[in-house]
Formats: structure tokens, C-alpha cells, sequence
């Protein structure tokens, strides 16, 4: 009896799903089929095969939660629109624009020419130039 897993799981669902099935099998977990010795050495003894077989047979006791969204009783609120003033556009410009400045600073890059201090390493025993 097979069903279509495609349409009760998501794809992320039926990776875990197997995922963790094909952890117990591999860890010598009871099979939950049937399945004949030469089935078996024809998929290779495969976990992940065998898994993907019990999972499509709907015989696997792994359910999957999904929680649905909260349902929100209250009324949704209006939000008050804000004027900004001449005062405050001209204040939030000068900002802006100062942001821009100090990112241009930051972003200096070092040519070959600078000079290059040198950091750690060595002991501290050994004197420096």
C-alpha cells in the first residue's frame, strides 16, 4: 500500500524523516518490512534505501508537527502618520552626510609605498630595532 509522500510531506520533512530512519537501521534498529534477502543484497543493504522503502510503505511511527499560526483576536491599530519638519529633514541630511564622510575615511586602502609595523611573534627576551 503505497501512498504519495510528496503530498503529506515537504521535501525537508521526508530528508528528515529518512534521515533519521536510516540512522536506527544502520544502527541495527528492527526492520519495520518485510523485505526478502535478495531485495536486500539488490539495494545493497543500503539504510537510506531501506528507509525510503518503509517510508513509502506508511509504516513508520515518525510524525511530523506543524504548528499552525496564532489567530489574533484584537483589532489591528492604526499607526499615526509622523510630519517631519523642515528642521528635522535638514538634521537628518547633515547626519547622512556625515556617515558618508567617516566611511570614506574607514575606507582608505594602504599602498605599497606606507610603511608596515610589524606585530608579535618572536620571544620576549629578544630585543627589537
Amino acid at each position: 500500500m503505497e501512498v504519495n509522500i510528496e503530498e503529506q510531506f515537504t521535501k525537508y520533512e521526508i530528508a528528515r524523516i529518512i534521515g533519521a530512519r536510516a540512522l536506527q537501521i544502520s544502527m541495527n534498529a528492527p526492520l519495520l518490512i518485510k523485505i526478502s534477502k535478495e531485495e536486500l543484497e539488490l539495494i545493497k543493504f543500503d539504510p537510506i534505501k531501506i528507509a525510503e522503502i518503509e517510508l513509502k510503505s506508511n509504516i513508520l511511527p515518525i510524525t511530523v508537527k506543524k504548528p499552525f499560526p496564532q489567530k489574533k483576536e484584537e483589532a489591528l491599530k492604526r499607526v499615526k502618520e509622523r510630519k517631519v519638519t523642515d528642521e528635522e529633514k535638514a538634521k537628518l541630511e547633515a547626519e547622512e552626510e556625515e556617515g558618508i564622510e567617516k566611511e570614506g575615511e574607514i575606507m582608505e586602502l594602504a599602498t605599497p609605498d606606507d610603511e608596515v609595523e610589524e606585530v608579535g611573534g618572536g620571544d620576549e627576551g629578544e630585543e627589537r630595532e
